[in-house]
Order: structure tokens, then sequence, then C-alpha cells
């Protein structure tokens, strides 16, 4: 006998209205985008914070800010329900951050960086990850300040992913480990 599987509407996701996501228990991640260039990378990170009940997003230099059309499309109201800010510096951000207690993490492949899969995340920590911009990643100005360089193994061709599939990966790892 063949099982029937039916995909569940919306409806039967029993998923949270924007006031009860607010008033969740976030996990202790902040996102830094530094001088993201694309909308819809801005907005797919916005989606995939709420997803993951990140505290807060914060966005650097040219980053595009909400309300826009193309980010809205992307995140799909998650604008609404995930905090930001925004920050002209991104040094100030991490420096900030940091006066916090946040250990900041920059995503990012250098001479120091690990495997994320090597990396020993502590619930008892609070994380800032420091997603760069399309071409030329995380600016070289805050290179001292982060506290680490975390990257994703890859054995393809290509030598970086899209900054939103990367920033979905790094989510979806902490709140593994911190939910």
């Amino acid at each position: 006998m063949t099982k029937l599987t039916k995909k569940l509407k919306l409806e039967e996701l029993g998923r949270i209205d924007v006031e009860t996501f607010r008033e969740t228990e976030k996990i202790p991640l902040v996102v830094v985008l530094d001088n993201v260039r694309s909308m819809h990378n801005v907005g797919a990170v916005f989606r995939t914070a709420d997803a993951f009940l990140v505290e807060k997003i914060i966005l650097c230099g040219i980053t595009p800010r909400p309300p826009h059309r193309e980010i809205h499309k992307a995140a799909l109201g998650a604008t609404e329900s995930v905090d930001w800010q925004y920050y002209e510096s991104v040094t100030e951000a991490v420096l900030d951050l940091k006066t916090l207690k946040y250990e900041v993490l920059g995503i990012e492949q250098t001479s120091d960086s690990e495997m994320i899969t090597e990396f020993k995340i502590e619930k008892n920590s609070k994380y800032a990850l420091v997603l760069g911009n399309e071409v030329d990643g995380i600016s070289d100005e805050i290179l001292p300040h982060c506290n680490h360089f975390l990257e994703i193994p890859q054995l393809g061709t290509k030598h970086s992913l899209n900054v939103s599939v990367c920033g979905g990966i790094v989510m979806w790892e902490f709140f593994r480990i911190l939910k």
C-alpha cells in the first residue's frame, strides 16, 4: 500500500504571528551585513533570521535598508518581525557588539579561518556573525576586530557561496546548537 503524502497548507504549519515572534526568546546571535549590495540577499537573510529566531540584523555601509519592494520580495514580511538597525560604519557596529560581550565571527576565508564544523559553539556565549560584500567579502578594516574567522567546507570548483546561502548555513549551525 502506498502512503499518500500531501503538502501542508500555510494554515496547517502552525506558525506564530509577528507579535508572538517579537515576544519569543531569541538565540544569542546577531547577523552583521557588511556592505552587502543585493536587496534580494538582504531580504533572504531577513527571512532566514526569522526562521532561526536570530536576535537582530545590523545593516552596515551600502547595505540596502527596509522598507523596499525588492527586499520585501525575498523577506516575505520578515523585515517586520526581525529587529534590525543601521550603522554607517561596520567597525563601529563591531566595536559596539564587542562592548556588549559578543564574540565577533567573520565568515570569511582567511589565513586564520577554521571550518565551521570544527568551531565549538558555546551555549552561554553571544555571537555576532559578519557576512561581507558579494565580491570583496568582509571589510579589511574589521579583520583585527574579529575574534575568529569561520568558513564553510566546499569541495567543488567554486571558491565561494552566495552570501545569503552562506548566511543560511551558518545561522542554521548556530541555531542547531544554541536553541
